[in-house]
């Protein structure tokens, strides 16, 4: 896969199959567009490639309203690469680029920046200042452009539309079994351990942390969880994704996680924290004995809930 942090450079150009969206989470619905976007590009003879944007736009527009972030971006990139996409353009959100007309965008971006030669959108697809451009202006320049559009339908689970607002609220409501049907697999984040204050270490809970990129993640408390890529299998232990208000109050997000019975160095290294269960919200203790007893229960229900399960006899 090549990334490009916007429009490729003229001697990297290839033309392209292309679609366009935040894709946050790359739920079960952007799944199914990404493979019919693989299978045009294949049909046409393209490299299948996805536009997506950074910051979110609702980020620049209405911050105060804007939706929280599901993925970070290493794992959006990772997830649209087990999809098949070959080519990812992170598009610099700002005003210059949200000023476009609709018709800019397809001449400048579309035609001209991205060589689009099939475009693949959702039903509710909308472009341009304002979001006047929609699908039937999508098709109605495509013959004079070079390009065509095709559609696809919106994914349901029983009668629910997949969505990235709707793992949102699974996430938010602690609801990880939901979450994992919605995205197709588990919720997990990933991540290079990074140098803490060492504070775990003090009262007896050292832990790796990882920093979240994003003042707003869709989960925060604190969680049951495997940690992967630190041994063959997952290893089990206890989170916390939040803003530490007991020891900190830089309002930076952090997540926590500390390892059972492990005490090895492992700094800079990437792994990815699968949530299991979460065990409750975060909160605010009086006092750091108060907070270490918190921990220590934490870890007892955590302990409980991923012991293996002994066959029956």
């Amino acid at each position: 896969m090549k990334i490009f942090r916007g429009i490729a450079r003229s001697g990297d150009r290839l033309p392209v199959a292309l679609a366009i969206g935040n894709f946050d989470g790359v739920h079960r619905g952007h799944q199914a567009l990404l493979a019919q976007l693989v299978a045009a590009a294949r049909r046409h003879r393209l490299s299948p490639a996805v536009m997506t944007f950074e910051p979110h736009p609702r980020e620049l527009f209405a911050p105060a309203s804007a939706p929280a972030r599901v993925a970070n971006i290493r794992d959006k990139i990772e997830a649209l690469a087990d999809a098949g996409v070959e080519r990812v353009f992170i598009q610099h959100f700002n005003r210059r680029f949200a000023s476009l007309s609709p018709e800019q965008f397809i001449a400048d971006v579309l035609v001209r920046g991205l060589d689009t030669r099939c475009l693949l959108v959702g039903d509710d697809f909308r472009f341009g200042a304002r979001r006047a451009g929609d699908v039937e202006l999508l098709r109605s320049r495509a013959a004079a452009h070079g390009y065509v559009v095709e559609q696809l339908a919106t994914v349901q689970d029983h009668g629910v539309r997949v969505s990235s607002s709707e793992v949102r609220e699974a996430l938010a409501a602690g609801d990880l079994a939901h979450a994992a049907a919605l995205l197709g697999r588990p919720y997990s984040i990933s991540g290079r351990v990074l140098h803490g204050r060492k504070l775990g270490r003090e009262i007896g809970f050292p832990t790796l942390n990882l920093r979240l990129a994003h003042k707003r993640p869709a989960a925060h408390g604190v969680y049951a969880v495997k940690v992967h890529g630190l041994a063959d299998d997952p290893r089990p232990g206890v989170a916390s994704i939040g803003l530490r208000p007991t020891v900190d109050d830089t309002g930076r997000w952090l997540l926590e996680v500390h390892l059972f019975d492990f005490a090895q160095q492992v700094y800079g290294k990437l792994v990815r924290v699968e949530l299991v269960h979460k065990l409750r919200e975060e909160t605010k203790y009086d006092s750091l004995h108060a907070l270490t007893t918190a921990i220590r229960n934490d870890t007892a229900a955590a302990r409980a809930l991923l012991a293996p399960v002994s066959p029956p006899a």
